[in-house]
């Protein structure tokens, strides 16, 4: 299945995507959140959704999209998990995965803009591939992690690097502005999406390609990463692990190039859509 959510930011009601029709499940009356996921929603929907399917009332074109899965307790990130992105940015290849996160509040829609936050100078960008937990995972080994994974979407993980970088202690406090994790389209399972192993990434600014990568050039690949991170923390229903970013940032280029007022970002995965955003300034910014 494929999963959306769409509607007015907050309001957002639940959808499914089937022959690349949008249709209204709110009949279904769960939206994709941390107990949807943690009671077997997704057979229970499946289920639904053959019950009903002739009866389902299609999503009119132009609606808003929302973030194809409600808040998440946590948004767990990775960095410097491609080895050509550790280069560009003069970074040691990481031995141990390196962890951070996302505050929740930066989720929104994949075709929200985003907002440069007051006092930004560095705005950069980063397609990642994001996994959705699908039921409560502690301490589970490497072989059974991807039991755990409800599915997959399409994430851009915008990054303020003065902010990351340059100000001192963590980098969640670059990665974690307003509008800095649009997530979808839509959330794919796993059977949408094929060889999770060799998908194409690729992201454009005003039509300029600046990253095209793959998958299979993951340092730590999707099921160990499951597996690691539960070893140090409890993973919930409907938790977001987003898997890192191949090289073509703005940090990386010679000289840097960080994102204006203006500019187009387009970005999309193999199997997971695509999905767009326009740069605009924070309200009261200079």
């Amino acid at each position: 299945m494929k999963l959306f959510r769409f509607g007015a930011e907050g309001q957002e009601k639940p959808g499914v995507l089937l022959e690349n029709v949008h249709y209204d499940v709110s009949a279904f009356g769960e939206d994709y959140n941390e107990a949807f996921f943690q009671n077997n929603g997704l057979s229970r929907l499946q289920a639904f959704v053959a019950e009903h399917k002739a009866g389902l009332t299609p999503v009119p074109a132009g609606v808003r999209l929302g973030s194809a899965v409600a808040r998440p307790s946590k948004i767990v990130c990775i960095g410097l998990n491609y080895a050509d992105h550790a280069r560009e940015t003069n970074a040691k290849v990481p031995e141990e995965p390196i962890i951070f996160f996302k505050a929740t509040t930066a989720l929104c829609g994949p075709n929200d803009a985003v907002v440069i936050p007051r006092g930004s100078e560095k705005l950069d960008w980063e397609v990642e591939l994001g996994v959705v937990i699908g039921k409560k995972a502690s301490y589970v080994t490497e072989k059974e992690a991807l039991d755990y994974v409800a599915g997959y979407v399409l994430h851009n993980d915008y990054s303020e690097r003065a902010f990351q970088l340059e100000r001192g202690g963590q980098w969640v406090k670059g990665k974690s502005c307003d509008t800095f994790a649009p997530i979808g389209p839509f959330l794919a399972t796993p059977e949408e999406v094929g060889d999770m192993d060799n998908l194409r990434l690729w992201l454009t600014v005003n039509g300029k390609t600046m990253q095209d990568g793959n998958t299979s050039n993951l340092i730590f690949k999707i099921p160990f990463l499951v597996s690691y991170l539960s070893q140090f923390m409890t993973l919930l229903p409907g938790d977001i692990i987003t898997t890192g970013t191949p090289a073509g940032v703005g940090l990386g280029m010679n000289p840097p190039l960080y994102l204006k007022a203006g500019d187009v970002v387009e970005l999309g995965i193999d199997g997971l859509g695509s999905s767009r955003q326009e740069v605009i300034m924070a309200h009261g910014a200079n």
